[in-house]
């Protein structure tokens, strides 16, 4: 059905509020004001990318009508939290998916990331989480200037490691979209994040290569945590 059939038939209407994420895709909140209806952008959780169920009432009011959380990476949202503050304030909680990987295929990555998460030096590693299928194995590069998250992917594109930034600018700075709001763990987040291949068809030895390359970056880097 889609998000706006979804929304639509939920009996969301022109003029009332949804609550939507603010790091990741614009394509909810343009679904939003399809209906005719205002997105609200709340605040991620520093860990898991989803939207931060706090955030997110803090940003209800009268006019709220529903949520929408979306998984982010792989990673599961905290969607019993989010029911809660939906039940709490009377409103529709809606889950998105991102789109996800095969099961075996998921396994591998899961793989992947272990190995990465005991090998990785100088970059903040994902939270290890239940469901978790690394569709993106996603790190923190410290914002500090030894060098910033821009160099370091620079640096590590130029050693053959396919990396991404996943979120070039917050949804509220978006042409059609922009809000005079400022949310600081999205923020963050933009500046921070770097993707990491952890693709299914990698082997060890290119993993490995990987972890070195950014270890050997990754020295340069005073802990920002």
């Amino acid at each position: 059905m889609g998000t706006v059939g979804t929304l639509r038939s939920a009996g969301v209407r022109a003029g009332d509020e949804v609550v939507v994420p603010a790091y990741g895709s614009a394509e909810v909140a343009r679904a939003v004001m399809e209906l005719g209806a205002v997105p609200v952008f709340a605040d991620v959780d520093a860990e898991s990318y989803c939207l931060d169920p706090a955030a997110v009432a803090d940003v209800v009011t009268r006019q709220t009508a529903a949520v929408v959380a979306v998984h982010r990476f792989g990673r599961p949202a905290d969607v019993a939290w989010m029911r809660e503050v939906g039940q709490r304030h009377g409103l529709l909680v809606l889950v998105e998916d991102e789109p996800g990987v095969r099961p075996e295929e998921a396994e591998l990555r899961r793989e992947h990331a272990r190995y990465l998460d005991g090998r990785l030096s100088g970059v903040r590693t994902p939270t290890p989480a239940a469901g978790h299928g690394y569709e993106r194995y996603v790190v923190r590069v410290p914002g500090n200037g030894r060098p910033d998250r821009d160099a370091f992917a620079r640096a590590l594109r130029a050693k053959g490691v396919g990396c991404k930034v996943p979120v070039q600018t917050p949804v509220y700075r978006m042409p059609g979209l922009r809000r005079d709001v400022f949310l600081p763990e999205t923020e963050r987040a933009v500046d921070e994040t770097l993707a990491l291949p952890v693709d299914a068809g990698m082997t060890r030895r290119e993993v490995q290569r990987m972890a070195a390359a950014c270890n050997a970056l990754g020295g340069l880097l005073q802990p920002a945590f």
